[in-house]
């Protein structure tokens, strides 16, 4: 049976069931790739968020999903409608997936933009309670089917030593999901409780609203959430629930 966005919403455990579901899926993916995603950070010279995108494409394509022929949009690199099977129901998925990478010295947050979210983004900033919605529909509706939204992100740390060319080096990759917006209550109730950090935009100068996705906040609300890929080759890749 293919639950019903009304069935989703009247069982959150489901949709924690489905997101756990999907990371692992990714994850896997990414895990599988890692020695060509080495490869690939270590040869081109293209911009790090570029490589990114193109390793996540390549390692989810290679790997395959049982996919529905509809286009998704939104702000995200990569997006597909899928099923997603579980031995007592079925899910149809908006899946986004969006690739980041930067220095090892930011591993500890990823920055998103209010695209990328069906949250609130409830935090205090300059001492100040503010409360952004996310501009994405917790269950997308495309032709007339619903779709539960499910965000990932793939970010990639990495090292730079400008004595070799290219100078980047991938150091670990980290593999998180962003809560659906229908788990506010769990893991945002309020702007003293949730998973934020500031973002990097500036509103004196007019910047667009950025935040933070603090990991060891969102790893502290739910362990699974966050997954770490080493970039070294003989450490083997361990689910952490």
């Amino acid at each position: 049976m293919t639950l019903s966005g009304d069935a989703l919403r009247a069982d959150l455990e489901i949709i924690e069931q489905v997101e756990k579901a999907t990371l692992r899926m990714v994850a896997q993916a990414i895990h599988d790739f890692r020695d060509d995603a080495i490869e690939i950070f270590a040869g081109e010279s293209d911009l790090v968020a570029d490589i990114g995108e193109d390793i996540t494409r390549e390692a989810l394509d290679r790997q395959g999903m049982p996919t529905i022929p509809i286009r998704l949009f939104g702000k995200i690199d990569y997006k597909r409608a899928t099923y997603l099977f579980q031995p007592e129901y079925s899910v149809r998925q908006a899946l986004f997936v969006d690739s980041k990478a930067e220095k090892i010295a930011g591993s500890r947050s990823a920055t998103i933009q209010t695209s990328q979210t069906s949250m609130h983004i409830r935090q205090i900033r300059q001492r100040q309670p503010v409360n952004v919605l996310g501009e994405m529909d917790t269950i997308a509706v495309v032709r007339d089917v619903e779709y539960l939204t499910t965000t990932i992100f793939v970010k990639y740390n990495y090292s730079e030593d400008v004595a070799y060319h290219p100078p980047n080096r991938l150091e670990s990759i980290s593999v998180l999901c962003l809560p659906n917006g229908l788990l506010q209550h769990r893991y945002n109730p309020n702007a003293n409780d949730g998973i934020w950090l500031a973002g990097r935009n500036a509103p004196t100068r007019g910047e667009a609203f950025r935040v933070r996705i603090s990991l060891a906040a969102l790893k502290n609300k739910a362990n699974w959430r966050v997954q770490t890929i080493s970039a070294d080759p003989n450490r083997p890749f361990v689910w952490d629930d």
